[in-house]
């Protein structure tokens, strides 16, 4: 018999797991993994790291040549180990970015100011969000997944998505408050120390949030979803039941 689908060609088993021409499962790499995992997230934090020491010992200038220096090691690394260089190439482009204003201003606890001020773009943006009932929570996780905006029809898959949002805005709030409290007081090292620490390990509190409201919201979809499926064939067998004959009489 002639095999339908071409040799060579990927294919898709019934479970939806994506099969590579040798025959094994293809998964398709999380966010964490495309950004290099954990080592992939320490990386992008060295070259704060490297500011923070630098600027002790060195000064402004000293402190933004070594946050340079790491950040462009770090790319060099990745090359090397074959690695994605996005997450460098952004960090890079970061580092580039602060360095320039706390360079202009001459203050080195500029170099916080632009994560400042985004992290209370990032507060009010997933805030609103709620408010005009778009929670983007469920925006970018459904958009990223494919999985369409049918939860958007659904309030108990919405307010699911609000609470991840939330959890998200108040991420971004305490960020904003807590740094902008040390960059009045001058707290140039303590600020390197908050934004590391409120940096990732906040984050994944918050998109472990965003992972169980996605995980309910599946499921209500699916128990909606069954819930049409047996009304329908409910009506289906109604619609094809026979009809008495004219002129039987149901037995007393």
């Amino acid at each position: 018999m002639t095999d339908l689908i071409p040799r060579g060609s990927d294919t898709t088993d019934t479970s939806g797991v994506r099969q590579e021409p040798g025959g094994g499962p293809h998964r398709n790499k999380t966010m964490l993994e495309q950004w290099g995992g954990v080592p992939g997230m320490l990386y992008m934090t060295l070259p704060v790291v490297a500011f923070v020491l630098a600027n002790s010992l060195l000064g402004l200038n000293g402190a933004i040549v070594t946050a340079f220096a790491v950040a462009l090691a770090v790319m060099a690394l990745r090359l090397i180990r074959k690695e994605s260089v996005a997450p460098a190439v952004n960090g890079l482009l970061g580092v580039a970015f602060a360095a320039g204003i706390s360079w202009w201003t001459g203050s080195a606890k500029d170099y916080f100011l632009v994560g400042i001020w985004l992290s209370l773009a990032g507060a009010v943006v997933f805030t609103a969000s709620v408010i005009v009932r778009r929670p983007l929570a469920g925006l970018v996780w459904n958009g990223v997944t494919g999985k369409g905006d049918t939860w958007r029809e659904d309030r108990i898959c919405r307010f699911y998505y609000d609470i991840a949002t939330l959890a998200l805005a108040a991420v971004f709030a305490a960020r904003f408050v807590v740094q902008q409290w040390l960059y009045d007081s001058d707290e140039t090292g303590w600020l390197g120390f908050a934004k590391i620490a409120m940096g990732y390990p906040l984050l994944g509190l918050a998109l472990l949030v965003v992972a169980w409201a996605a995980r309910r919201s599946t499921r209500r979809l699916h128990a909606v979803e069954e819930a049409h499926r047996r009304e329908r064939e409910r009506a289906t067998t109604r619609q094809h039941a026979p009809f008495p004959a004219p002129g039987a009489h149901h037995p007393r």
